[in-house]
């Protein structure tokens, strides 16, 4: 990465550690000056329209997947530059295995190569990388990389990127209360105590907050069974562009709609 030969400049992160700053847009532009009780402490990403992308240049769907890991990373830089404190991305859904196997060849080894190239720049930035998702079916190379960008990164607290790979919201909740069956009929648990608080605690990952914002690209207007338990009362943005087209202003801009949303949670 270019940046990486500048000089770099750091901030306090987890655990007394030193971490860069974002590095600043090429364009100039900056995060508008929001309060920051109206920043979204978390973000989830559907990052829809690669193909469609690839389709309008004549390219191969695969030049898609390429073109939007700059995008994603982008997104990374300005969620940190505006505070976002947690950002989930849909990276491989359990529906994308109907995609055709040369696709979902690409995509699995694409992730393997992506997540070697950006873990260093993103435990750099203080990003500690979370994977959610299930291990039914995803190549072991995968989850290898996967573990090793977490272990690398778990001390980091500047932010959260979830990486939803092999993530389906219905398939989350299915395993969720498989589990908390299996306490029943071995009678750890009684069904009396089954609670909102406990179906969260057997999720992939307990500890990720609610979703705040939920942003999808390229003009579709719907969720995809992406992060439905904890996006109950997450505010939709729908931007009206291809995913490689994305830039942070995308999500500054999205953050902005967010920002003039009144989020009355069931009160009137």
């Amino acid at each position: 990465m270019a940046f990486r030969a500048r000089i770099a400049k750091f901030a306090i992160g987890g655990a007394g550690m030193k971490h860069r700053k974002p590095e600043p847009h090429w364009s100039g532009a900056k995060p508008p000056a929001l309060d920051k009780s109206l920043i979204p402490n978390h973000v989830a990403v559907v990052m829809d329209g690669n193909g469609r992308w690839a389709k309008q240049r004549g390219l191969p769907r695969t030049a898609g997947h390429e073109a939007g890991e700059a995008a994603l990373f982008d997104v990374v830089q300005g969620a940190l530059q505006i505070g976002v404190k947690e950002l989930s991305a849909y990276a491989f859904s359990t529906e994308n295995w109907k995609r055709s196997p040369e696709e979902v060849k690409f995509l699995m080894g694409f992730n393997v190569d992506v997540l070697r190239r950006r873990r260093d720049e993103m435990n750099d930035l203080g990003v500690k990388i979370k994977w959610v998702g299930r291990p039914n079916r995803l190549w072991k190379s995968v989850i290898s990389e996967l573990e090793q960008a977490e272990k690398l990164t778990k001390r980091n607290s500047v932010m959260t990127l979830n990486m939803c790979i092999n993530y389906g919201g219905r398939s989350e909740i299915v395993d969720a209360v498989s589990d908390i069956a299996e306490l029943v009929a071995k009678k750890k648990l009684k069904p009396s105590a089954i609670s909102e608080k406990l179906i969260s605690k057997h999720m992939y990952s307990p500890k990720m907050s609610d979703v705040d914002l939920f942003l999808r690209t390229s003009g579709e207007e719907r969720t995809s069974n992406f992060l439905p338990w904890q996006s109950v009362y997450a505010e939709l943005v729908f931007m009206d562009v291809l995913w490689p087209d994305v830039t942070r202003q995308t999500l500054w801009d999205a953050i902005e709609i967010y920002a003039k949303r009144n989020r009355r949670f069931g009160n009137a």
